[in-house]
């Protein structure tokens, strides 16, 4: 007898208004990731997180400052448009 595999279910966009403080699901939802994966960040102190008892919470304004921080952008000189026209040959 064959056995079905399990589909995953898609992760849902936040909906609504994001809280202050958010848990472990909710900041998985937030930033649209596994919560295994944000546990692996936790471990590699990679994100601002803060223990409360056997618990993480997450500050918002904290995520947000840490995601500005880790903003991968070209030098000023080597961005181009998309709708910039190739130089003529």
């Amino acid at each position: 007898m064959a056995t079905k595999k399990k589909k995953k279910a898609a992760r849902k966009p936040f909906s609504g208004e994001v809280p202050e403080v958010m848990d472990i699901k909710a900041l998985a939802q937030y930033l649209g990731m596994g919560r295994s994966k944000i546990y692996g960040l936790i471990r590699q102190k990679k994100v601002p997180a803060s223990r409360i008892g056997r618990q993480y919470r997450f500050s918002k304004a904290l995520v947000d400052a840490w995601l500005r921080e880790r903003l991968i952008m070209a030098p000023q000189d080597q961005q181009i448009s998309l709708f910039q026209k190739p130089p003529a040959r």
